[in-house]
């Protein structure tokens, strides 16, 4: 059965699902940003093994104390969604890539928009970093959390990465 909890972060609150032993969803909630549908009830992080060790977890990345995450992931996309968000999860901690870079990967630059859309409903906020894809120029681009969050996770990151050339 899916259930949720939530947790406070810097940048707002974050749900975290889980359903059948691995995690399936993190979103950032606002006001104007309601849970969708699939969270299933809420739970205290204690009240599940998984979620109590992913509230760990991020709470360590969020205050830097941790580069990475060893949990059990689901995210249910299609083919292409898939491919795409395994290509984000081999990206390094404090690295960035780009649209065009990672349809390239993919095998065909002409992709770019596609790869936009597959990291846009990346169901895994942070731990799929799909906060790490900025535009061609470098720019901050689109990001469902919001460009504040983003920012912040790109800062967070960089306090322990080389900024030379960044340009956010």
């Amino acid at each position: 059965m899916t259930h949720h909890t939530t947790l406070p972060t810097p940048v707002g609150d974050l749900a975290v699902a889980e359903d059948a032993g691995a995690l399936t969803a993190i979103w950032f909630m606002d006001e104007d940003r309601p849970l969708p549908d699939g969270f299933g009830p809420r739970v205290e992080p204690g009240g599940s093994e998984l979620l109590g060790a992913a509230v760990a977890q991020l709470t360590d990345y969020l205050t830097g104390a941790r580069r990475g995450f060893d949990l059990p992931l689901r995210t249910r996309g299609n083919a292409f969604q898939e491919s795409v968000w395994a290509l984000l999860r081999d990206l390094p901690y404090g690295a960035t890539t780009t649209y065009g870079a990672l349809a390239a990967a993919l095998g065909d630059r002409a992709l770019a928009q596609p790869v936009g859309q597959a990291v846009g409903h990346n169901p895994l906020a942070v731990v799929v970093p799909c906060h790490r894809v900025i535009g061609a120029d470098g720019s901050l681009t689109g990001y469902a959390g919001g460009l504040h969050r983003k920012r912040f996770l790109l800062a967070l990151e960089e306090r322990d990465a080389d900024s030379a050339g960044r340009l956010f």
